[in-house]
């Protein structure tokens, strides 16, 4: 790995530490990043998964006072996140990888149309939390565990989709649902990875670098990415994953 290539991958894996921790979508910065240094997407995709893992767990635990008092959410939404990233992931393995390619910028799109719905999401998300006072009952869990198998297989804008699904469902303060949503994509991520390691090719150099920027980003996200502009953030996002996804179809 040249010093160019090593410097722009820890660069795009601190970028993507400090989004995850604060909007979930960090993998649209790493993944095209991979596929610009010509990285084979399947590889590209199993590799940044594994290199994310420090990252969620960093930006998790960034967010451990906003935890207190919600075990037993983690524990009830852990459990649907635990089986879709499983899922996910093993789908993401037994598929053809034509299938992965042909996948891949219909998914990066839909994250960026998901990123420029997000302001929406958030103020309805904030207007139905006083409708929603349980923990969403079956419909809940299952969306969750939807959102896992995505995340197992792609991932990026998982963290849009739970929040999505928490103000659908739940009555809380978004900053203690963001704290659960960063402890349910360590999981999915998590357990990937786990897959990933044991039956998959990860190429280690790629995942030591994004895992090393991730866990800087995901605490200096969980710290100050309250101060960031989301105009600006979301914006760079988008750019960034349509610019991959139009490559990918040109391909």
């Amino acid at each position: 790995m040249e010093a160019l290539e090593l410097a722009a991958i820890g660069a795009a894996g601190i970028a993507a530490g400090g989004i995850n921790a604060v909007v979930g979508s960090g993998t649209l910065i790493t993944f095209p990043t991979l596929l610009a240094f010509g990285y084979p997407p399947v590889v590209a995709n199993v590799s940044n998964n594994v290199g994310l893992v420090p990252g969620v767990l960093s930006g998790a635990y960034g967010y451990r006072r906003e935890l207190r008092g919600q075990l037993k959410r983690v524990l009830r939404f852990g459990s649907a996140s635990l089986i879709g990233g499983l899922t996910g992931a093993l789908l993401l393995l037994k598929l053809p990888a034509e299938t992965f390619d042909a996948a891949v910028p219909v998914l990066i799109l839909a994250a960026c149309a998901l990123m420029v719905l997000q302001p929406r999401i958030n103020r309805w998300a904030k207007q139905r939390q006083g409708d929603r006072r349980t923990d969403g009952g079956v419909p809940m869990w299952i969306g969750v565990l939807a959102t896992g198998v995505y995340g197992g297989y792609f991932g990026a804008a998982q963290g849009v989709l739970l929040m999505g699904l928490f103000g659908s469902f739940l009555h809380d303060d978004l900053q203690r649902l963001n704290a659960v949503k960063n402890v349910l994509a360590s999981i999915v991520n998590g357990v990937a990875a786990i897959i990933f390691i044991a039956v998959s090719h990860v190429d280690w150099a790629v995942a030591a670098t994004i895992a090393a920027g991730s866990t800087v980003g995901g605490l200096l996200g969980a710290r100050v990415g309250r101060r960031l502009s989301p105009t600006v953030l979301r914006g760079t996002i988008i750019t960034v994953g349509t610019t991959a996804a139009v490559i990918m179809i040109a391909r």
